[in-house]
């Protein structure tokens, strides 16, 4: 397993906008990601709702897993965009 711990860089955290570009970009991951709140329960990054369900505000930390083999370049991606708070997706998704 794969993860990657980032603190939410977006100042209303991962609701409507940011949570939708984070959905997209972990869709078009090209691996399965889970991310967590806490000690929370995973909830599949490519989830709408899974991802609002999780409350997670800015400056929280989050955890994002993959247990796929090259999960790593993935991650890292999308590390980036959640703790720069990024508005648009990078063309490199």
């Amino acid at each position: 397993m794969v993860e990657r711990r980032v603190t939410v860089g977006w100042a209303e955290g991962l609701h409507a906008r940011p949570a939708s570009i984070f959905v997209r970009a972990a869709s078009a991951a090209g691996v399965p990601v889970t991310v967590r709140k806490g000690d929370g329960n995973p909830v599949n990054a490519a989830s709408m709702l899974g991802v609002l369900g999780l409350g997670a505000g800015g400056g929280e930390e989050i955890v994002l897993a993959s247990e796929a083999d090259d999960a790593e370049e993935a991650l890292d991606r999308l590390a980036k965009l959640v703790s720069e708070g990024l508005e648009e997706l990078p063309e490199t998704v």
